[in-house]
């Protein structure tokens, strides 16, 4: 039995607490030792204790005990507290029955080891005698290094209040980014005569004049307030300003393009000049959607802003620390359309055990929605789909179409900014339908493209894209054309040191392969190849400076190779 092997363990103190020392219970005779053995089976029925603690309804489960009686909260307290007295099988207790000496000692053995139980248990993760002087010798050995540490801590207390006193915002947080760049352009030859461009039998001539060849030195500056409501989503208002231009080239060229301006020259800093004045050009906000994410533009919205254009190195979002030129950023058919809109990045996790991580990406965008007389849906617009998928840890593959209306004086490649020229390719490519043909025959295009990006190993990353755009007039004179474009870089990360970028990108830019429109034809074999190279060199973490010069070769699809040469230093905090 349990209970008689521990009343065979009363310590001598407990047994003489009760008048029974452990030599007079060992010169009972073994008679007598028996039968207190067996009485004290009749008193484990009454005074076992259970290895729970507060179990029951304490000492109103006893039939003979109500709360008026004056040892109640005494028992109540024992049958809560440590669950170490009993009653009898038919549910009294019998407070006033008289105890005999053992029954007393069973019973207070048994409240006792209940006791040292609960004692054992809670002291159990205390720290001993020898813990604590070895952290006072570890406290005296390091005494310098803590007063250090205090005095730090202090100091970062006191910053933080700073901050806290003088933040003129709990949920926003200020960014910014300067370039400060020298850039210039230097032309071939000035004049170039071809009768590739014909309409109603006659021969057009392609002038390269109004070059410009001087070094400009100019500027660009974007602060971005970044606000977080939830911590998940990101509320995003940008200011900017600049006075750089792209280099003016090739302002009279073939057909009837006179005073159409190529956008092959275009440098991610010429995005934004608004000649020293400043606008607001962005307005975004980015919130979660389950597992994917939503994204919803006022106004200055872009493809990029939350589609995976695959292009790492080259891509800085049109900021100072990718590739120079807006063709080397990023394919040139995220460039057809922007503006206000909304977008929508699922993640598909079926696709995922089979392709492994995968997103599906659509979205609208309309460079006209401020307008009342054009709105969401009968201005300049455009609507994306895009399949994206991870092949493996360093291979991602995308595919996307982008189908786009363009009203008369629209550009195809122009982001959405009604009435500027293309921000990347050919006039030809540009203007087809628009401006160039004739100011009221609109277009609409659906475009084609592929990226890929593969990381080859650490120190080299290659990524590539091509575009195919068919573009159908549909105003009042009807016609056709075909534009193309792809290329291809190499990118070698931390090249002589970490955070620098050694890139080199190649390709064609958006050229016109054909037009063909009543009364005007024009075909060329002209394709103008575009070769970058720079060296981004980080100076410090917020201070880069990158030299390169990105080489056309028949710009404006017209044979005068051109070299545009830049020095760029960005600043960002």
């Amino acid at each position: 039995m349990v209970f008689k092997n521990k009343a065979l363990q009363i310590s001598s103190a407990v047994l003489a607490t009760v008048g029974l020392s452990a030599t007079a219970a060992t010169a009972q005779s073994l008679n007598e030792v028996e039968a207190l053995l067996g009485q004290m089976d009749t008193y484990e029925s009454q005074f076992s204790f259970d290895q729970g603690l507060g179990q029951g309804v304490g000492a109103a489960q006893f039939s003979d005990v109500s709360p008026s009686d004056w040892a109640y909260q005494a028992l109540d307290d024992l049958v809560r507290r440590y669950d170490c007295l009993k009653g009898y099988p038919n549910g009294t207790f019998r407070g006033n029955r008289a105890l005999s000496r053992y029954e007393f000692a069973a019973g207070l053995n048994a409240c006792m080891q209940q006791i040292e139980r609960l004692i054992a248990e809670t002291t159990a993760d205390f720290v001993t005698r020898d813990d604590l002087a070895t952290i006072q010798r570890l406290m005296e050995d390091f005494e310098a290094e803590l007063a250090a540490l205090g005095a730090r801590v202090d100091a970062l207390e006191s910053r933080v209040s700073f901050l806290e006193d003088n933040s003129f915002s709990t949920t926003t947080k200020l960014t910014g980014e300067v370039i400060v760049a020298a850039t210039g352009l230097f032309s071939g030859q000035d004049v170039f005569t071809s009768n590739q461009g014909v309409a109603n039998g006659g021969n057009y001539r392609a002038v390269v004049n109004n070059t410009d060849e001087e070094l400009t030195l100019g500027y660009r500056a974007r602060l971005t307030l970044n606000t977080s409501f939830s911590g998940k989503d990101l509320l995003i208002t940008r200011l900017a300003t600049g006075n750089l231009a792209a280099p003016a080239f090739n302002t009279n060229t073939v057909v009837n393009f006179a005073g159409i301006q190529t956008g092959e020259t275009t440098q991610t800093f010429n995005l934004g000049n608004n000649n020293n004045n400043v606008a607001i050009d962005w307005v975004a906000y980015y919130f979660p959607v389950g597992d994917s994410q939503g994204y919803i533009a006022a106004n200055g919205g872009i493809w990029s802003d939350f589609v995976p254009t695959l292009n790492p190195y080259f891509e800085d979002y049109d900021g100072g620390n990718g590739a120079l030129s807006t063709f080397a950023s990023e394919s040139p058919i995220y460039r057809i359309g922007g503006g206000a809109g909304a977008g929508f990045s699922f993640n598909f996790d079926l696709l995922d055990s089979i392709l492994g991580p995968s997103t599906i990406t659509v979205g609208y965008l309309a460079g006209q929605a401020n307008d009342a007389t054009r709105g969401l849906f009968s201005g300049d617009y455009a609507f994306l789909g895009q399949a994206n998928v991870n092949i493996s840890d360093d291979i991602a593959l995308g595919l996307t179409y982008v189908h786009g209306y363009h009203p008369d004086n629209t550009s195809v490649f122009d982001l959405g900014g009604v009435g500027t020229p293309g921000v990347v390719g050919t006039a030809l490519a540009n203007l087809v339908g628009g401006g160039g043909v004739s100011t009221d025959t609109p277009n609409a295009t659906n475009s084609y493209g592929a990226e890929l990006a593969w990381r080859i190993s650490d120190d080299i990353s290659f990524s590539g894209f091509f575009a195919y755009t068919d573009a159908t007039l549909v105003g009042s004179r009807k016609g056709d054309a075909e534009i193309w474009t792809y290329g291809a870089g190499l990118a070698f990360p931390d090249l002589g040191g970490e955070g620098n970028v050694l890139g080199l990108f190649a390709g064609a830019q958006p050229y016109a392969g054909s037009i063909d429109i009543p009364g005007l034809a024009f075909d060329t074999d002209e394709t103008p190849y575009h070769v970058e190279l720079f060296y981004k060199y980080q100076l410090s973490d917020n201070i880069s400076i990158t030299p390169g010069f990105i080489w056309l070769t028949a710009p404006n699809q017209i044979d005068n190779d051109t070299i545009v040469g830049t020095l760029r230093t960005t600043f960002t905090f």
